[in-house]
């Protein structure tokens, strides 16, 4: 392997970016795309971080606009009471152009922001809480003006932008305090271990009607026990046909996890691993095959690929490649994924992986201080923007959450 080596220092962190790689497989050769160092593009002052979860789209069309969260919320879970502001950022000025505010976000996940397919440069859907309800709202980023107030969270969006899936955020307050939403403006139903009335919803958002297609009662005999069941980290297919999503519970005495896939009019539904293989983050790969980070073979967490409906599980990226939040390139080609703080050098760091060799180039590390640790911690959760050469993530390394992007050039 070749490879150009950049090192320089930032404060208390040390980055490591190479750049202009070619790795040779089994007699083949894999150009990586040269890699820019890391460019801050949100201010210190505030605390900042892209407006969704990891592996969603947080570039408008054009990629000129970016959605993020400004708070001053800090080393805390936000409640109800701590509105953050959400925006744009210009990725060719660093400008900081506020849009809304929002009481229903976190750390974790944002306020689920999703450009819409449907006008991919100027709308967006984002959730939030009115009247002691959680709503999701269309919005046209350029002119603020409000499209639609939808009666439901959203937590995916299809590719198309048509259609949504909605999950209980204060029961996820519930049993996974970083990934709900202060205020309860959902009933958590906190007394039911598997409630018929909750679920997965399909929203139209055209009309802004919803139904459930798949109940948590539903799946009672189809995962281990536990003291209260949830579902979370849900996720369309690429044609928008199918969704992936996790049952979880806590107890037994650690929370478990059955990852599932099922049509969206709510057939064919179906577990994707044996007992015991747990799961932990996931991303299609195309409409047949998933990858989710999971004990593989009941070894150590990895990156696994499997077609749906089969048992060819494949490990990516072999030892390297632990716990992380894998997503791939608009085209399929590429694998961006990262890791959480080792232990005694709380490095966090990301890769990038040729899908076809498994051939893996690091991309930098970040020191994440102690103090992020907890609820409100900082995952890099990187994410591709539309035409794949831009990698954006957060960080800490310098002391105040904030969003970074990476340039990618191909040959």
């Amino acid at each position: 392997m070749k490879m150009k080596v950049k090192l320089f220092i930032t404060g208390v962190i040390i980055l490591i970016v190479s750049v202009n790689c070619t790795h040779k497989t089994e007699g083949s050769a894999v150009t990586f795309p040269e890699v820019s160092d890391p460019v801050q593009i949100t201010q210190n002052g505030k605390e900042h971080l892209f407006a969704s979860y990891y592996g969603i789209n947080s570039f408008s069309k054009s990629q000129k606009f970016a959605t993020l969260l400004e708070t001053d919320v800090k080393y805390r879970l936000s409640t109800e009471n701590d509105k953050a502001m959400l925006g744009l950022v210009n990725l060719h000025t660093k400008e900081f152009i506020p849009i809304a505010e929002t009481a229903a976000w976190n750390f974790q996940q944002g306020c689920m922001a999703h450009w819409l397919a449907t006008s991919p440069d100027s709308l967006i859907i984002y959730n939030d809480l009115r009247e002691g309800k959680f709503v999701s709202v269309i919005l046209n980023v350029h002119t603020k003006e409000e499209l639609k107030v939808i009666p439901y969270p959203v937590s995916a969006v299809s590719p198309n932008g048509k259609e949504a899936i909605s999950i209980n955020f204060a029961r996820l307050r519930i049993t996974r305090p970083d990934y709900g939403y202060g205020g309860k403006g959902q009933d958590p139903l906190a007394n039911a271990v598997f409630p018929e009335n909750d679920g997965l919803f399909l929203i139209d958002l055209e009309t802004g009607k919803a139904k459930m297609i798949v109940s948590i009662a539903q799946i009672k005999d189809m995962v281990p026990e536990g003291q209260i069941e949830f579902f979370n980290h849900t996720l369309f297919s690429r044609s928008g046909t199918r969704i992936m999503w996790f049952a979880r519970a806590i107890g037994r005495p650690f929370r478990n996890t059955t990852p599932f896939t099922v049509n969206k009019d709510g057939s064919d539904l179906q577990p994707c691993f044996p007992e015991g293989w747990f799961g932990s983050h996931f991303d299609w790969l195309n409409d047949d095959e998933l990858m989710i980070t999971a004990k593989f073979n009941a070894k150590k967490m990895g990156h696994v690929l499997f077609n749906v409906g089969e048992e060819n599980y494949k490990r990516l990226g072999g030892e390297l490649l632990g716990e992380g939040h894998g997503t791939f390139s608009p085209d399929g080609e590429w694998m961006c994924t990262d890791t959480y703080p080792e232990d005694g050098t709380r490095e966090q760091k990301l890769y990038l992986m040729d899908m076809k060799s498994e051939a893996i180039l690091p991309i930098g590390k970040f020191y994440e201080p102690e103090e992020f640790s907890g609820w409100w911690r900082c995952d890099l959760h990187c994410r591709w923007s539309p035409d794949g050469d831009i990698i954006g993530f957060n960080s800490t390394h310098t002391g105040s959450r904030q969003a970074y992007i990476i340039k990618l050039t191909y040959k």
